[in-house]
């Protein structure tokens, strides 16, 4: 995949998720069918150090992932936040990554008014930037 197309409503979503949750990540999956985003599924960052890591709730990621399979969606996507940070995998989301057919989306709260999105595949360590398009 190097696209994601995400309309416009799941994306102000994902958005105002991490908006209202400035000091630490939220994260969450993204279902949908052929690169088109359709479903957000939040869960809850279990992580002990959740201003600067993500764990995904691993009853809640279970749960989102039957009920993403049971209303015939794919996993396309994990995302997670960076409140202080830019919008681009760390060392450590590089290493996590377990999911290489998902994209990555990360979003940015370290820029002055305007939040930061953006795609990544990962694997192996190795993160490749793909296009996210907005649709009405």
């Amino acid at each position: 995949m190097n696209e994601l197309i995400i309309p416009r409503k799941l994306t102000q979503q994902i958005l105002h998720l991490a908006q209202i949750s400035p000091d630490r990540e939220v994260c969450g999956l993204i279902g949908g069918h052929d690169n088109i985003a359709c479903s957000c599924y939040p869960v809850d960052n279990i992580s002990e150090q959740p201003d600067s890591r993500f764990e995904l709730d691993p009853e809640q990621q279970i749960a989102a992932m039957k009920t993403l399979r049971d209303k015939g969606e794919q996993l396309l996507a994990i995302y997670h936040s960076h409140p202080s940070a830019a919008a681009e995998p760390s060392a450590r989301d590089r290493q996590l990554a377990s999911y290489p057919e998902a994209v990555y989306l990360i979003i940015s709260l370290n820029t002055k008014g305007v939040l930061e999105m953006r795609g990544f595949h990962i694997e192996d360590g190795q993160a490749r930037e793909i296009q996210l398009t907005m649709t009405p």
